[in-house]
């Protein structure tokens, strides 16, 4: 069999956007899709700002986008709700079939390979073992996504599941966002508009019924038919300690590169991809460990410091009850959610969050929940200018 340069394991965003930056070099290129296309099961909500398609080098057509976001609903657990304009964000729901499509045409474009129904089983020297056979290799760049951390860390994973469906209550532009420590543990209930009366709903918590509690959820919302179902582990833990292990790379999900908060990760997991391949390119050229490193210390520079806010927020959001929740809810002014909608950074929204949770006009009900994290959250308000999203 042909002997590669690099193999990519997965065909996911930062699989294929690692592939491309890799082969666009001139090394040849292999990327391992277990499922039997690219793009599917579609488990993400698809959220992303226009900028960071921009920024990962991805000219969307028409059918990348199922609509715009125009705005936010966030309910409490007593049923308050605050709305959100986020029309500055330039946020859009796209279709994940379609962009991670995209992403392997620019892929096989610049030169890589793309195998479909093939997973990957493990690396031995320059062999890796595949579903079909051996295959020979210099490097590997694991993109498995999160189940390459489950066996590592179970306590970065929550259980989600997501339904796709018809419904007259989806509203076009319009995400939902439902808050219960009691239903869904540690997260929250999402509602996610395809466009009018269809969209993705979901929930996720910790050690709950996946399953029950999103018929639950949609029982509660009003009448709907289901088209999909996915039920999938997401992470949340933030970044793993090490991105590479010898002549063995790891980006996006498998690096726990997506959104603490959210879980959300097109963009950052997309960004983690294209320096991962860039640096494995570099290496390759000079054989100087120093490129592999410099990965690493690139992702950090860009969403280090926002993403140990973002874990902090999670720390309190996990530590707080439905009383408090709903309590620091009565503190946000009209003041907080003009600042929020006035916000340009999807993706850099720590701050936003902060605001949002009312701990600024709350400090002693905080304090007593996580008092030395917050102070630390509240009293450094640098975060990175790089981005737009």
């Amino acid at each position: 069999m042909k002997e590669y340069d690099v193999i990519v394991a997965g065909g996911s965003i930062s699989g294929l956007l690692a592939a491309r930056e890799i082969a666009k070099k001139g090394h040849t290129v292999l990327v391992l899709e277990e499922g039997f296309e690219v793009g599917t099961p579609d488990h993400c909500g698809g959220l992303v700002s226009k900028p960071a398609l921009h920024d990962l080098g991805i000219n969307p057509s028409q059918k990348t986008f199922d609509c715009m976001i125009n705005s936010a609903c966030i309910f409490s657990p007593a049923g308050k709700v605050i709305k959100i304009d986020s029309k500055n964000q330039q946020v859009a729901v796209v279709n994940r079939r379609e962009l991670d499509k995209q992403a392997a045409h620019q892929a096989q474009q610049s030169g890589a390979e793309i195998m479909v129904n093939t997973s990957f089983k493990e690396k031995t020297k320059n062999v890796v073992r595949t579903s079909i056979g051996d295959i020979n290799c210099k490097m590997l760049v694991d993109c498995r996504g999160v189940g390459a951390l489950i066996n590592n860390d179970r306590d970065g994973v929550l259980l989600s599941a997501q339904y796709e469906v018809y419904a007259d209550w989806i509203v076009d532009g319009i995400v939902q966002v439902y808050f219960d420590q009691i239903k869904y543990p540690g997260f929250f209930a999402w509602v996610i508009p395809s466009g009018t009366g269809i969209g993705k709903i979901g929930v996720a918590g910790r050690d709950i019924n996946t399953s029950g509690t999103i018929e639950k959820f949609l029982k509660s919302m009003g009448s709907y038919s289901t088209i999909r179902k996915i039920f999938a582990p997401i992470w949340i833990k933030g970044p793993i300690k090490e991105f590479v292990s010898e002549d063995i790379v790891i980006a996006g999900d498998a690096a726990g590169q997506s959104k603490p908060t959210t879980a959300g990760g097109i963009y950052s997991c997309g960004i983690g991809g294209i320096l991962a391949g860039q640096a494995v390119a570099k290496y390759l050229e000079t054989h100087k460990l120093f490129h592999l490193q410099q990965y690493k210390k690139s992702w950090n520079n860009k969403f280090g410091r926002e993403f140990e806010k973002q874990r902090l927020a999670r720390k309190i959001l996990e530590r707080v009850d439905n009383k408090t929740i709903d309590k620091l809810f009565d503190t946000i002014t009209p003041k907080i959610i003009a600042e929020i909608s006035d916000k340009d950074d999807f993706d850099f929204h720590a701050v936003s969050i902060v605001k949002l949770l009312g701990i600024r006009k709350s400090l002693s009900t905080a304090q007593n929940i996580m008092s030395g994290e917050i102070r630390h959250l509240l009293t450094d308000k640098s975060h990175p200018t790089t981005s737009k999203v």
